[in-house]
């Protein structure tokens, strides 16, 4: 039987889990965290951290896997592309992987290319980077978040000096490796744009793009608090996207891989790549692309771990409207319970994946770690997809005491 190491087993990446066993795999999981629920799933399980890859690589050594892959993870995608490069398995360069894993990174990349990127640079203190920005290098509002990290954790917005401090403490609490981006704010036309795709030898096969909707009352206003499949772009735009992509996956040297996309459209129509991760998204996307679209993109995700040739992977056009719902609360303090309005229940919702029951603490929503659960849906058309996405206070209400 063949041997696949995934690393992550929080309850977002239990499908990849499920899919590589329904290939026959024999699934060795690594994740830090004890209480995960992936370990329950997979063949064996290590609890180890997969930002450690040198640890990761021991591991893959010991038990002669025959493929790695790290499913809707950002941290652990280097550690993946290390330990396949380093025994010659399937994957991707890990030069590449660690570009597009760190923001700092990604933008000197983007910068030395010709891309559409914000002003900006980054910072190994909190006085250099205050010090910049009260010497007016930047025009406000800026964005300020750690090289490293993923869910939005850290990131925070500068309207003006007196806040500036506090917010760049915050970025570098968040930052593994002590450093931070800060970057002036994009001024863009319509929402801001997310997705998940598929690259095949290098050629961009799939991609599948969502108009963002964040709740911009909260704490944290970047946080994503849902996406609606597929995005209200034309076929120009779209194609122009998905050419800049393409760029950017030639000039890396991409193999075989997903990934998920952030990108903004400017004021002038300049595209802004903003994030090319190289994995699936969180927050069951492939999910719901596979209602969107019919493609099946954590079987894919499996399949490039696998080495199979992802060559005829229909570029699939949209067939109804869907989305991916955040369930979150306001405000700290103990979950009495949540409401779903029954016809919504009835007539929207595909799946439920809560992690707070009743009696359990919750904090306010202010990153990806800070959620409730995630709710999978599915409309009859984008007007409705749009205002019921806009307007979550009208079905759904979390009652926190």
């Amino acid at each position: 039987m063949k041997k696949i190491l995934l690393l992550g087993g929080s309850q977002q990446q239990i499908p990849a889990i499920r899919a590589a066993k329904e290939k026959g795999l024999y699934t060795i999981l690594c994740d830090y965290l004890e209480d995960n629920p992936g370990q329950y799933f997979a063949d064996k399980f290590f609890l180890i951290s997969t930002t450690d890859p040198e640890a990761v690589l021991g591991i893959a050594k010991a038990e002669e896997i025959d493929y790695v892959m790290a499913y809707a993870s950002d941290p652990a995608a280097p550690t993946a592309a290390y330990v396949a490069e380093q025994l010659g398995l399937p994957g991707n360069p890990f030069e590449a992987v660690s570009i597009l894993c760190n923001k700092e990174r990604f933008r000197n990349f983007q910068r030395a290319h010709g891309f559409a990127a914000p002003a900006g640079c980054g910072y190994g203190d909190v006085e250099e980077a205050l010090r910049d920005i009260k010497n007016n290098r930047f025009r406000f509002p800026v964005i300020a978040k750690p090289t490293d990290s993923s869910g939005s954790k850290g990131v925070g917005r500068i309207d003006g000096i007196a806040e500036a401090e506090e917010k760049l403490k915050t970025a570098f609490r968040f930052s593994r490796e002590g450093r931070i981006v800060v970057e002036e704010a994009v001024g863009t036309y319509g929402r801001q744009l997310m997705g998940d795709g598929l690259s095949a030898d290098g050629r961009l096969v799939f991609s599948c793009f969502a108009d963002h909707h964040f709740d911009l009352a909260g704490e944290n206003p970047f946080v994503p608090a849902a996406g609606a499949f597929p995005a209200d772009l034309s076929g120009e735009m779209l194609d122009r996207i998905n050419a800049e992509i393409q760029r950017l996956l030639s000039l890396l040297h991409m193999k075989t891989a997903a990934y998920n996309f952030e990108v903004r459209i400017g004021d002038q129509d300049q595209i802004y790549l903003m994030e090319a991760a190289p994995r699936n998204g969180g927050n069951y996307i492939p999910e719901v692309i596979r209602e969107c679209c019919g493609t099946d993109l954590v079987d894919c995700a499996v399949r490039a771990a696998m080495g199979e040739d992802l060559s005829s992977v229909p570029f699939g056009k949209p067939k109804g409207y869907a989305s991916y719902y955040v369930v979150h609360s306001p405000k700290a303090g103990i979950l009495d319970h949540i409401e779903i309005d029954p016809f919504v229940r009835a007539g929207n919702l595909l799946q439920e994946h809560f992690v707070k029951s009743p009696g359990d603490c919750v904090e306010a929503f202010t990153a990806a770690n800070t959620t409730l659960g995630i709710l999978v849906m599915k409309f009859d058309s984008r007007e409705e997809m749009t205002h019921m996405m806009d307007h979550p206070e009208e079905w759904i209400r979390v009652i926190v005491k």
